[in-house]
């Protein structure tokens, strides 16, 4: 008898020529527990647990906490989605999990009940590399969107830009060297005072603001296309601190809005000349931080200046979502994907490549 990966992988096979196939995706690589249904590239239900009122209190997310709440959410969060699709559970094609990149703990939920779930059925098992994920959101506002383009990811764990050759095929041009552009908003929103988490709240203050103060500009990334926000981000906290200590008061607005300036402007830029230099007519915008008003009109503005097209996705499959997992995986299938096997495990950090 062949095993289960062996049979799961020609059915795989079999749907590579279907186009309206039916995935069940879970997401829980951080702190939304996710599921959702498509079918092909309609969303039919995308339910998401969020976890944001419990961290808020710590002012970030407790990878601790994150995992035991994912236990306690995720049977009810997949039989939710179930419900609203319509679509009865012995009815999908496969099963979909993001098992990288992100929390270990929090990864390790939503694989392990994948795995279980998939098995039992005996459906197929796609494993999800989340980044991937979050630029597949994109295909599902935008069906119509394909390959080659350049892709500017913007999360609270990555920066970076990415040249997507392929539906599966991505490679990275440029990242961050040490801190992720959604890690400085939320550290910044932190010091201002700001709940968790940062980036709407910084968006919303610097509304108000002016870019007056004085800060310095991230890595440029000239010799490639790199980028670094330490720097920035410790000359918005030594900026305040020393305020502070002196009995000054601060523009809490205005720091906003020149933090804000400065952070996403490189992003743009680099993104921009990166789209240029490889010859790319179109830029995509993916992640947490695309959900940004002022990288989204910076970006366009400056990318249809320069003759190119901009996609980015609707607020709601910016930030993490079991949708953008069920967009990935309809891709990898598309792609000849193998199944992932029942050993498939939770993995903190993957490249995008894989």
């Amino acid at each position: 008898m062949s095993s289960y990966t062996e049979r799961m992988s020609a059915k795989l096979e079999e749907l590579r020529g279907k186009d309206d196939i039916v995935i069940l995706a879970i997401e829980s690589s951080c702190d939304e527990t996710a599921c959702a249904v498509t079918r092909g590239r309609r969303i039919l239900s995308n339910v998401i647990a969020s976890q944001i009122d419990i961290h808020k209190r710590f002012g970030g997310v407790v990878p601790e906490i994150a995992s035991r709440n994912h236990v306690m959410s995720i049977s009810g969060v997949v039989s939710e989605a179930l419900a609203k699709s319509g679509v009865d559970k012995h009815d999908i094609d496969c099963v979909a999990v993001t098992y990288g990149s992100g929390l270990l703990g929090a990864l390790l939920v939503g694989v392990s009940f994948a795995k279980a779930f998939a098995y039992a059925l005996d459906k197929p098992l796609l494993a999800v590399n989340h980044i991937k994920g979050h630029i597949a959101a994109n295909y599902l506002a935008f069906p119509d969107l394909e390959p080659p383009y350049l892709c500017l990811i913007a999360s609270g764990g990555h920066t970076a830009v990415a040249k997507v050759s392929g539906l599966d095929e991505a490679e990275t041009l440029g990242s961050t060297q040490d801190d992720a552009c959604g890690e400085a908003f939320d550290k910044v929103a932190r010091v201002l005072g700001l709940e968790y988490p940062g980036g709407p709240q910084i968006q919303k203050l610097a509304e108000s603001g002016r870019n007056t103060v004085p800060l310095p500009t991230p890595l440029k990334g000239e010799t490639g296309y790199d980028f670094s926000y330490s720097g920035l981000k410790t000359a918005v906290i030594n900026y305040v601190h020393t305020a502070r200590q002196k009995g000054e008061e601060i523009c809490a607005a205005d720091v906003a809005k020149s933090f804000q300036t400065k952070a996403v402007d490189i992003m743009t830029d680099v993104a921009l000349r990166a789209a240029i230099d490889t010859g790319m007519k179109k830029i995509v915008i993916a992640g947490g931080v695309a959900a940004n008003a002022y990288l989204r009109e910076s970006m366009e503005k400056k990318a249809r200046e320069a003759g190119i097209k901009t996609y980015y996705p609707p607020l709601s499959l910016c930030t993490d979502n079991a949708a953008m997992i069920a967009s990935q995986a309809y891709n990898m299938i598309k792609s000849g994907r193998a199944c992932a096997g029942t050993d498939l495990d939770a993995v903190a950090s993957i490249p995008i490549r894989a």
